[in-house]
């Protein structure tokens, strides 16, 4: 009998079997999982000023969470951080940076970085959480 379980979070064993059933799966269809999560982290000081991580698969990079604290906000880190991701993957064979925000967080500042809109899933209850698609090509 099939039992399921929630995990807040798979443990080593599961992500690396996650890691090699993706490949084998890619692998029919002669694709490249090549997986691989990341974190950029701002510190001023010993201070944390900001977090993005995410995952870089197939021929894309997917921004999973950008997070600056108020008291660090409007100082560029956010944009700093999003650069850093773009400059550690341009050239490296991935087609896209792409990511999802809702209305009342940041699409403007995504637009800002030269992100443009796919397309946008309206929230018909509650218009702030209306979620936006966004890309950026690399050149």
């Amino acid at each position: 009998m099939i039992r399921i379980e929630y995990a807040a979070e798979p443990d080593e064993e599961l992500c690396q079997l996650l890691d090699r059933e993706f490949d084998l799966y890619a692998g029919r269809y002669g694709i490249t999982c090549n997986y691989q999560p990341f974190a950029y982290i701002a510190r001023d000081g010993d201070r944390f000023a900001g977090i993005l991580t995410g995952n870089a698969y197939y021929r894309e990079v997917h921004i999973r969470d950008l997070i600056v604290p108020e008291a660090y906000r409007r100082r560029q880190i956010g944009s700093l951080l999003i650069r850093r991701v773009e400059d550690d993957f341009r050239g490296k064979g991935y087609e896209n940076i792409n990511l999802s925000t809702y209305r009342f967080q940041a699409p403007g500042f995504y637009q800002k970085c030269g992100f443009k809109i796919e397309f946008v899933r309206e929230n018909k209850e509650d218009p702030r959480l209306s979620k936006y698609f966004f890309v950026k090509y690399f050149d």
